[in-house]
């Protein structure tokens, strides 16, 4: 019998009885854990784990699939990630695409209307001044990474009327009628200043890092902003807090850092007008979210047992 491993402490009982029918309606034997070091002796050569394992991906040479409940998966991406080299490795893309985008909306509104000055003065008990605002109707935005998160943002801000959209991916194909155009990613550095909002979710990979360098945060037009869902390791962190500082950008949001926890010794958390928040973007405190993920891997395991072909297959050689 099959055994499968689910590390995940977000479950709640109707996904574990979920998953465990299932299981069982194909065969197989499941095993729920919180954490890694929990796992029986019996279990460590698991077929199957649906998890963010990454000791057991390192030493189970008998697992086969390993499925992480999250999009992002860089971290193994390393040549010792997998004792099992054969071993499938798929992500959960396409589950974060509501939640990750409501965030966006969110962080550019308090950045377009100054919120958070307003809010930070309303817990002092001041009634404050009235500010200038920005709208993201008839801004002119550029996705940076037309996958589910950036193409979910696309379709939401374009309720706001906008006065374009423009998709950046490294095939330029335009794959959704959201976007006014889509370019290749050597184009970004012409769209760049015509930019009043820049939004990136790419993953991340050795062409994506650094892909908003000093060079390209001054390309961006006086005044605009940036939104990072993606990864840190794409923004010059330094670069952007400087333009920041010098008033050449308006504002950034940033849910993702090229070191996390962000330091407390870290520059950022003193730079003006830049938003933080600790990579909560996209997580499985959504329900929305969380069932999604729990049939995403429902439906794959019913294709895994009856031998075809998995969704959100991930290149280990590309990195997504």
């Amino acid at each position: 019998m099959i055994k499968i491993i689910v590390l995940n402490k977000m479950l709640k009982p109707e996904h574990r009885q979920k998953i465990e029918d299932t299981a069982k309606g194909l065969g197989a034997e499941v095993f729920f854990t919180e954490e890694e070091k929990d796992i029986p002796e019996d279990l460590a050569e698991a077929e199957i784990m649906y998890g963010y394992g990454l000791d057991t991906a390192r030493t189970n040479k008998n697992l086969k699939w390993l499925c992480i409940p999250y999009a992002g998966c860089d971290a193994l991406m390393k040549p010792d990630s997998f004792a099992n080299k054969d071993c499938i490795l798929t992500n959960s893309s396409g589950a974060y695409g509501v939640t990750i985008a409501e965030h966006m909306i969110a962080v550019s509104l308090m950045m377009m209307r100054n919120l958070t000055d307003v809010y930070e003065e309303s817990l002092g008990g001041i009634w404050g001044p009235q500010r200038p605002q920005r709208s993201l109707k008839d801004s002119r935005i550029t996705v940076l990474g037309t996958g589910d998160i950036g193409t979910s943002f696309a379709k939401r801000v374009k309720a706001f009327e906008p006065a374009s959209v423009t998709g950046i991916s490294r095939s330029g194909i335009n794959t959704d009628p959201v976007y006014d155009k889509v370019l290749k990613t050597e184009d970004l550095d012409s769209v760049l200043p015509c930019t009043d909002l820049l939004a990136m979710s790419l993953p991340g990979t050795p062409e994506t890092r650094n892909i908003l360098s000093k060079d390209r945060i001054a390309r961006l037009p006086e005044g605009s902003f940036v939104v990072n869902v993606g990864r840190g390791s794409a923004i010059d962190e330094d670069a952007l807090a400087d333009a920041l500082e010098s008033g050449h950008l308006a504002g950034a949001a940033l849910d993702v850092f090229g070191t996390e926890p962000l330091p407390g010794s870290s520059r950022l958390w003193k730079t003006k007008n830049l938003l933080i928040t600790p990579h909560v973007a996209g997580n499985l405190t959504l329900e929305h979210t969380l069932n999604k993920n729990v049939d995403m891997f429902c439906n794959n395991l019913k294709n895994y047992m009856e031998g075809k072909p998995l969704t959100n297959l991930v290149d280990r050689t590309k990195g997504y």
